[in-house]
């Protein structure tokens, strides 16, 4: 029997399938989809399995982009955007589908 946490995670397996839709996205972003489709969870649980996700081949950097803006810290941010990596399985959640369907409407 193997000791520890298990690798599969359903959190990570949700964000998964979001960026299936999404293509690439940022981890506020991915999280503002994540709590209007699934039970809320906190946003240091999403960037846990982003990270996760990239050290299991599931989740890849895409880029990491410095944004201009107007930020109560400054005026610039560093965005890291992800995509899906090499290990991923979406599953093709339905209400994930149904969800970006309306949103690009």
């Amino acid at each position: 029997m193997v000791k520890g946490r298990p690798v599969f995670s359903d959190v990570r397996q949700n964000i998964i399938d979001i960026l299936y839709f999404m293509k690439k996205g940022y981890g506020y972003d991915i999280y503002k989809h994540y709590i209007k489709l699934f039970p809320k969870c906190t946003q240091r649980l999403i960037y846990y399995h982003l990270k996760k996700g990239i050290s299991t081949g599931e989740i890849e950097i895409e880029e990491i982009k410095q944004e201009e803006g107007n930020y109560s810290w400054g005026k610039t941010v560093e965005k890291t955007y992800y995509k899906l990596g090499k290990n991923a399985n979406p599953n093709m959640n339905k209400r994930v589908k149904t969800y970006f369907e309306k949103i690009k409407k």
